[in-house]
C-alpha cells in the first residue's frame, strides 16, 4: 500500500482506535486498488473533507469518496458518497445484503465482518467514474 503523504491525512488515521484504523487503512488500499485498476480515473487525490480521509480524482472523473469511524456508531465505519448523486440508491438495489445504508450518502461496514471486497470495490468504481458516465448517457440520449 502506497504511504500516506498528506500529513493531516496520517495524522487522521492515527487517531482512530486500532480495530478501526485497521479497516478503514484497509478500505483505503482498496479505493487506491479499484481507482488503480481503471486508467480513466488518473491520478487519485487524497485529502480530509470535512475531517473524513477522502479520495478525489484529478482530473474530474468521478465524486469524492470519504471514510470514517464514529465514537457514536462504534460498531461501524462508513464510506460515504456524494449526497446529490444517485450512487447509494443504486448501490442499495445492486447490493440490498450487502451493506447497511445511510440515507443516501453512506455505507456502513460492521467492524467485526470481513470488507465485501466485490461489492465494495463495484461501488468505489462507479463513484471514481461518476461524472464520466453521466456525460456518456447523456451522449447517447442526443
Amino acid at each position: 500500500m502506497p504511504p500516506i503523504r498528506n500529513k493531516a491525512v496520517a495524522a487522521k488515521f492515527q487517531a482512530y482506535p486500532p480495530a478501526a484504523r485497521r479497516k478503514l487503512l484497509a478500505l483505503r488500499a482498496l479505493v487506491l486498488r479499484t481507482a488503480a485498476s481503471i486508467p480513466e480515473t488518473g491520478e487519485i487525490e487524497e485529502t480530509l473533507k470535512w475531517g473524513q480521509p477522502a479520495y478525489l480524482t484529478r482530473n474530474g472523473a468521478g465524486t469524492t469518496v470519504r471514510m470514517d469511524w464514529k465514537p457514536k456508531a462504534p460498531a461501524h465505519y462508513a464510506l460515504y458518497f456524494h449526497c446529490q448523486t444517485n450512487l447509494v440508491d443504486g448501490f442499495r438495489s445492486l447490493f440490498p445484503r450487502d451493506f447497511r445504508f445511510e440515507g443516501n450518502r453512506a455505507l456502513l461496514l460492521p467492524l467485526g465482518r470481513r470488507i465485501p471486497e466485490k461489492a465494495v470495490s463495484a461501488c468505489l468504481a462507479a463513484a471514481l467514474t461518476y461524472h464520466l458516465a453521466r456525460a456518456a448517457r447523456a451522449r447517447r440520449r442526443r
